[in-house]
């Protein structure tokens, strides 16, 4: 019984480590990228940490959220415009930026 609660404990832990490396991957690709327009709420985008402004958005999927972050929406164009970020970055920093707003 206690190897298999070790087990268990090794494997939540692991878990949340491969949780951890995503938040800071994702908060490198929002540092990098994605601030410049959700720190202040540029042409509408809704401000990092502003719950209100993210709930709608949070309640449509994250699938949704992850096409228009990569495909673009209004004065958003696709990426951010950073073309050089791959689709699995900008998720990242999606999960992030709705980690930090919920």
């Amino acid at each position: 019984m206690h190897k298999i609660t070790s087990l268990a404990l090794v494997g939540a832990l692991s878990l949340a480590g491969g949780a951890a490396v995503a938040n800071d991957k994702g908060m490198q690709v929002y540092r990098s990228a994605c601030f410049a327009c959700h720190d202040n709420g540029v042409a509408g985008s809704p401000k990092i940490g502003d719950k209100a402004a993210w709930e709608a958005r949070i309640a449509q999927g994250m699938e949704t959220m992850y096409s228009t972050a990569i495909n673009g929406k209004g004065a958003m164009p696709p990426k951010g415009g950073r073309m050089d970020l791959s689709d699995d970055d900008v998720k990242a920093a999606v999960d992030y930026m709705v980690n930090e707003s919920k």
